[in-house]
């Protein structure tokens, strides 16, 4: 394995979140390229590798990382397989990118932690809007004093679904859309206010729309108290009609801004006929629709993974960390348990013999 020039990157997944990965590290390839894919076969890995000329296609992701060459793995695959996809790739010596959530469950996330220690590599979770250009130019404002003492954080993802069918299995993936997108909103408001201690968490969640698809909750208002006597208010949706929203709001004693995703990069648009592609999950692009320029920069994935490959060549410390995503674990956790109970849930809070976050809200749900 070389430690020098690019990093040599294996991706597993070949869905939606994989195509994002390797067209991010196509739109950044100084620091980075992607060697080889790992997918089933009925997910087309060869369908991949052959849009972003990709040399080496597995169908079984172990026998990619036997692939002396291979420093850096990305898991694009359902939550439910981290954890032992992330010991695996560990134990094979190589450094592991895992996306949100990190896992299903706190006693994963430690072992995923103590692993990647033991085996002397990094493990980095892939929370993009720490790297989201907008967010980033919010937060350095608010860090030079712009706004004052800051006093609320909010940050709302909302679309009608998500892209791949095991979302809504709530075995595979642990949750609703506060599992899936909740940690988007978790992981910023924690990280915008400086990482501080979390003392309480209030949620609310609800099936409003997609009951004959999931047990999950497809819409849900998540309040965490932070020890600083800062407010996180997230806003997650499965249920919001006409594409995608996401944005943050932030306020301070002296000042505030705003900041979405879409609007200031968008062209409005009008079109009798549709046309191929506008922004993610939108539904249609006839009528009025508005195509969003360099989307995936906007997010922020491109940047994100050109930090993680320098990390893998010591160049920078990683911005988001195994640690990042367990604190992200933690307060689903509380979420869910809070839903099911009806009032707020300190942190700590660790509780025994849960599979899934999930399980937290159904069952005070099926009580009521």
């Amino acid at each position: 394995m070389s430690k020098k020039g690019k990093v040599k990157v294996g991706i597993i997944g070949s869905g939606f979140i994989a195509d994002i990965h390797a067209d991010s590290f196509r739109m950044m390839p100084d620091e980075a390229e992607v060697v080889a894919v790992a997918s089933p076969p009925e997910y087309k890995p060869e369908e991949l590798a052959k849009k972003y000329n990709i040399a080496r296609v597995f169908t079984d992701y172990k026998k990619m990382l036997a692939e002396d060459d291979i420093e850096m793995v990305l898991i694009g695959a359902p939550n439910y397989l981290h954890a032992q996809m992330t010991v695996d790739i560990a134990n094979a010596g190589k450094h592991v990118v895992c996306e949100k959530p990190l896992c299903m469950t706190l006693e994963e996330a430690d072992l995923m932690i103590d692993t990647c220690k033991k085996k002397g590599v990094l493990l980095m979770y892939a929370e993009e809007l720490f790297f989201t250009p907008k967010y980033v130019k919010a937060k350095q404002m608010a860090d030079e004093g712009a706004f004052g003492k800051l006093y609320m954080v909010k940050q709302s993802e909302k679309h009608f679904g998500p892209h791949a069918p095991w979302f809504w299995d709530v075995e595979k993936s642990g949750g609703g859309v506060f599992m899936d997108m909740g940690c988007h909103g978790i992981a910023f408001c924690y990280w915008f206010f400086g990482r501080p201690k979390i003392k309480n968490v209030y949620c609310q969640m609800a099936t409003h729309v997609h009951g004959d698809k999931t047990k999950g909750e497809d819409d849900s208002i998540c309040i965490i108290e932070f020890e600083n006597g800062g407010i996180g208010l997230i806003e997650d949706s499965w249920a919001r009609r006409g594409g995608m929203e996401d944005r943050i709001e932030v306020y301070g004693e002296d000042g505030l801004t705003y900041a979405d995703l879409h609007m200031g990069n968008a062209l409005p648009t009008f079109s009798e006929h549709g046309y191929g592609y506008a922004v993610e999950k939108a539904p249609s692009t006839k009528g009025w629709t508005y195509p969003v320029v360099e989307e995936l920069w906007n997010y922020g994935f491109p940047q994100e993974l050109n930090h993680f490959a320098r990390c893998v060549r010591g160049k920078e410390e990683p911005q988001a960390t195994g640690e990042d995503g367990r604190v992200v674990q933690e307060v689903l956790y509380a979420a869910y348990q809070s839903a099911g109970i009806g009032r707020k849930v300190e942190l700590p809070f660790r509780p025994e013999g849960v599979k899934t976050p999930i399980e937290l809200w159904l069952k005070g749900k099926n009580k009521s």
